[in-house]
């Protein structure tokens, strides 16, 4: 592999880090990332790529770099911020607002580092189209919008991504996260969780608050459901498979006097197997069932699914060999191996959508003397992580990490003299 490609990262890193700045301070939320999306198209067109396409799957980018017969590589960025108002108290600290889909004004930041993902894959596109002679191939450069509702990758496959530019043979992505700045954490197989989401109605009789008998109280129903379904991975899931149901969500009534008529529940689950996530998605819809019956509700409640992914599955050959090229780079000091990740991720739809594999890292974004002190006194837990209002990613070494990974990854599957 001719890592002179990476030299050329010297000549970046101030430009990409102004670049980074820029998104930080301008996050948009998930499918309204249209200022975004415009600077990468364009920063893509600088570069070189050949092929630039924009508002692919509603807001997102597409880059092609030809490069002679070879493998076709896809290096995946995500770019969509959070409706979480900012804390860091960094100079370039976002103010900005946004409406999010049940039309509220919300504060939007970059907490999960989305910003961070989209500038590295500039600088890793940029690296490779400027370098042509070290390699042969095609590169496909997706960023993909509305990773933080779940819907971003399957947006873009069903508006023809495979279908409209080459059909990659690997997908390679990473993810910012806290742990200490220039070190690589990595998984095999199943390193982040399914996720499903479910919306639940439940259909009660108001009344005057004095009056209960002359109710179906929704809330009482709900108050069960809610304790009832912490029982189903204490008593349904096996003890060495891992699972969460969260209730995240618990909305009824107007006044304390009023009984309502409705009861509305959001539901959380998180699961690494499709067995333990068709038994604990059918054990949700039962219980509810169950307890609105219980109830006496005046009729079956209503339950919405949405928000689903897959389990993110790094390929075990693929990844070792890809960690391979990072450890001869980096060094094995700098290569931790990661525990199941409870948080989840989409970019394993684009490897499930054609079969082939996906190879996905983390990377360290935080001070690295403050991560490890955490570590030793049992504290790491206080570190502000992906989705606080205080994550701030150090700009560098962590933006430098992140370009030379996705870089090396590329290199490791295209083809190199």
């Amino acid at each position: 592999m001719d890592r002179t490609v990476i030299a050329g990262l010297a000549d970046l890193r101030e430009d990409l880090a102004a670049f980074y700045r820029d998104l930080h301070q301008h996050p948009e939320l998930s499918l309204q990332e249209t200022r975004t999306a415009g600077l990468l198209a364009q920063r893509l067109r600088e570069a070189g790529v050949d092929e630039v396409a924009e508002q692919v799957g509603t807001t997102g980018v597409v880059g092609v770099v030809r490069n002679g017969d070879g493998p076709v590589v896809m290096l995946r960025a995500d770019f969509d911020a959070l409706p979480v108002e900012e804390k860091t108290g960094l100079p370039y600290a976002s103010r900005a607002r946004g409406t999010d889909p049940d039309g509220r004004d919300v504060p939007v930041m970059h907490a999960c580092g989305h910003d961070m993902h989209a500038a590295c894959l500039i600088g890793a596109a940029t690296l490779l189209a400027g370098a042509r002679e070290s390699w042969r191939g095609t590169l496909l450069v997706v960023f993909q919008p509305a990773e933080e509702l779940a819907v971003g990758a399957r947006g873009m496959i069903d508006d023809g991504l495979f279908e409209r530019f080459p059909a990659p043979q690997i997908v390679l992505g990473q993810h910012v996260a806290p742990l200490p700045a220039g070190f690589i954490g990595y998984g095999t197989g199943p390193v982040m969780a399914a996720a499903d989401s479910l919306g639940i109605t439940l259909h009660g009789r108001g009344a005057h608050g004095s009056r209960p008998e002359a109710s179906v109280d929704p809330v009482l129903m709900a108050a069960h459901l809610v304790t009832r379904l912490q029982g189903i991975v204490s008593r349904e899931v096996p003890p060495a498979e891992s699972a969460v149901v969260t209730v995240g969500r618990l909305q009824a009534g107007t006044k304390d006097n009023i009984i309502p008529d409705s009861a509305e529940l959001g539901v959380n689950i998180r699961t690494y197997t499709p067995q333990t996530r068709d038994l604990v998605r059918a054990a949700v819809e039962r219980i509810v069932r169950a307890e609105s019956a219980a109830g006496a509700a005046v009729s079956e409640p209503t339950l919405t699914w949405f928000g689903s992914t897959p389990a993110l599955v790094s390929d075990p050959t693929a990844t070792q060999t890809t960690i391979a090229a990072f450890t001869e780079h980096f060094g094995e000091e700098r290569i931790q191996t990661m525990p199941l990740v409870n948080a989840s991720e989409d970019v394993g739809v684009f490897g499930e959508a054609l079969q082939v594999p996906t190879v996905f890292w983390f990377w360290g974004g935080l001070d690295p003397e403050t991560v490890i002190t955490a570590m030793q006194e049992d504290r790491f837990d206080q570190i502000p992580g992906n989705h606080s209002p205080f994550f701030a990613p150090l700009v560098e070494p962590t933006l430098s990490t992140g370009v030379e990974a996705l870089t090396l990854a590329a290199l490791t599957w295209l083809d190199t003299p």
